[in-house]
Protein backbone atom coordinates (compact mmCIF):
# COMPACT_ATOMS: atom_id res chain seq x y z
CA UNK A 1 0.00 0.00 0.00
CA UNK A 2 1.12 3.43 -0.80
CA UNK A 3 0.08 5.93 1.87
CA UNK A 4 1.51 8.93 2.42
CA UNK A 5 0.78 11.94 4.47
CA UNK A 6 0.37 15.45 4.24
CA UNK A 7 -0.48 18.41 5.90
CA UNK A 8 -3.67 19.91 4.50
CA UNK A 9 -2.77 23.38 3.71
CA UNK A 10 -0.14 22.67 1.93
CA UNK A 11 -0.30 23.31 -1.68
CA UNK A 12 -1.89 19.72 -3.46
CA UNK A 13 0.24 17.85 -5.71
CA UNK A 14 -0.44 15.34 -8.46
CA UNK A 15 1.57 12.61 -6.91
CA UNK A 16 -1.06 13.19 -3.92
CA UNK A 17 -3.13 10.46 -5.33
CA UNK A 18 -6.51 10.07 -3.74
CA UNK A 19 -6.61 12.83 -1.12
CA UNK A 20 -8.50 11.74 2.22
CA UNK A 21 -8.77 14.30 5.09
CA UNK A 22 -8.77 12.34 8.44
CA UNK A 23 -9.63 15.17 10.90
CA UNK A 24 -13.15 15.47 12.94
CA UNK A 25 -12.85 19.17 12.14
CA UNK A 26 -12.60 21.23 8.85
CA UNK A 27 -9.19 23.13 8.96
CA UNK A 28 -9.37 26.79 9.66
CA UNK A 29 -9.19 29.68 7.20
CA UNK A 30 -8.99 27.00 4.31
CA UNK A 31 -11.61 26.69 1.03
CA UNK A 32 -12.78 23.12 -0.01
CA UNK A 33 -11.79 24.45 -3.17
CA UNK A 34 -8.24 25.29 -2.00
CA UNK A 35 -7.80 21.98 -0.33
CA UNK A 36 -9.14 19.55 -2.98
CA UNK A 37 -10.19 16.96 -0.68
CA UNK A 38 -11.08 13.76 -2.14
CA UNK A 39 -13.12 12.42 0.82
CA UNK A 40 -13.34 13.68 4.36
CA UNK A 41 -13.56 10.65 6.72
CA UNK A 42 -14.55 12.43 9.98
CA UNK A 43 -14.87 8.85 11.21
CA UNK A 44 -11.75 7.59 11.08
CA UNK A 45 -10.31 10.90 12.82
CA UNK A 46 -9.50 10.22 17.18
CA UNK A 47 -12.80 11.04 18.95
CA UNK A 48 -12.64 14.92 20.37
CA UNK A 49 -11.63 13.62 23.91
CA UNK A 50 -8.36 11.90 22.83
CA UNK A 51 -7.92 14.89 20.70
CA UNK A 52 -7.92 17.37 23.11
CA UNK A 53 -6.07 14.77 25.61
CA UNK A 54 -2.76 14.18 22.91
CA UNK A 55 -3.05 17.87 22.40
CA UNK A 56 0.28 16.77 19.80
CA UNK A 57 2.55 16.46 23.15
CA UNK A 58 5.69 14.13 21.63
CA UNK A 59 5.56 12.76 25.39
CA UNK A 60 1.87 11.09 24.92
CA UNK A 61 2.65 9.99 21.76
CA UNK A 62 2.79 6.14 22.22
CA UNK A 63 -0.31 6.14 24.65
CA UNK A 64 -2.38 8.49 22.17
CA UNK A 65 -1.12 5.49 19.20
CA UNK A 66 -2.67 2.96 21.59
CA UNK A 67 -5.79 4.70 22.15
CA UNK A 68 -6.24 5.57 18.98
CA UNK A 69 -5.86 1.86 17.34
CA UNK A 70 -8.47 1.03 20.05
CA UNK A 71 -10.61 3.93 18.42
CA UNK A 72 -9.49 2.73 15.35
CA UNK A 73 -10.92 -0.98 16.12
CA UNK A 74 -14.55 0.21 16.66
CA UNK A 75 -14.70 2.66 13.21
CA UNK A 76 -14.04 -1.04 10.48
CA UNK A 77 -16.16 0.57 7.49
CA UNK A 78 -13.47 3.50 7.79
CA UNK A 79 -10.83 1.44 7.53
CA UNK A 80 -12.18 -0.97 4.96
CA UNK A 81 -12.81 2.15 3.10
CA UNK A 82 -9.30 3.25 3.63
CA UNK A 83 -7.87 -0.09 2.29
CA UNK A 84 -10.34 0.39 -0.50
CA UNK A 85 -8.59 3.19 -1.31
CA UNK A 86 -5.29 2.18 -0.82
CA UNK A 87 -5.92 -1.04 -2.92
CA UNK A 88 -7.00 1.01 -6.05
CA UNK A 89 -3.80 3.70 -5.94
CA UNK A 90 -1.66 5.94 -3.88
CA UNK A 91 -3.68 7.59 -1.15
CA UNK A 92 -2.87 10.69 0.80
CA UNK A 93 -3.79 11.59 4.65
CA UNK A 94 -4.52 15.27 5.22
CA UNK A 95 -4.23 16.49 8.33
CA UNK A 96 -4.76 20.13 9.93
CA UNK A 97 -1.90 20.02 12.96
CA UNK A 98 1.21 22.00 12.83
CA UNK A 99 3.40 19.22 14.42
CA UNK A 100 4.27 17.26 11.36
CA UNK A 101 5.32 14.62 13.59
CA UNK A 102 2.98 13.49 16.17
CA UNK A 103 -0.80 13.54 14.44
CA UNK A 104 -3.27 11.17 14.14
CA UNK A 105 -2.27 11.28 10.14
CA UNK A 106 1.24 9.70 11.16
CA UNK A 107 -0.50 7.16 13.84
CA UNK A 108 -3.28 6.09 11.45
CA UNK A 109 -1.04 5.66 8.62
CA UNK A 110 1.38 3.70 10.57
CA UNK A 111 -1.64 1.57 12.00
CA UNK A 112 -3.34 0.83 8.28
CA UNK A 113 0.38 -0.32 7.07
CA UNK A 114 0.57 -3.04 10.56
CA UNK A 115 3.55 -0.88 11.91
CA UNK A 116 4.04 -1.22 15.08
CA UNK A 117 7.51 1.04 15.81
CA UNK A 118 7.81 2.85 19.23
CA UNK A 119 8.50 6.45 17.13
CA UNK A 120 7.12 8.71 14.53
CA UNK A 121 10.31 7.83 12.63
CA UNK A 122 8.54 4.31 12.29
CA UNK A 123 6.19 5.65 10.15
Amino acid sequence: MDIRIRRVYEAPSPDDGTRVLVDRLWPRGLGKDKAQVDLWLKEAAPSTELRKWFDHDPDKWEEFRQRYRQELALQPAALARLAELAGAGRVTLLFGAKEARFNNAAALRAFLLGERGSGPDAQ
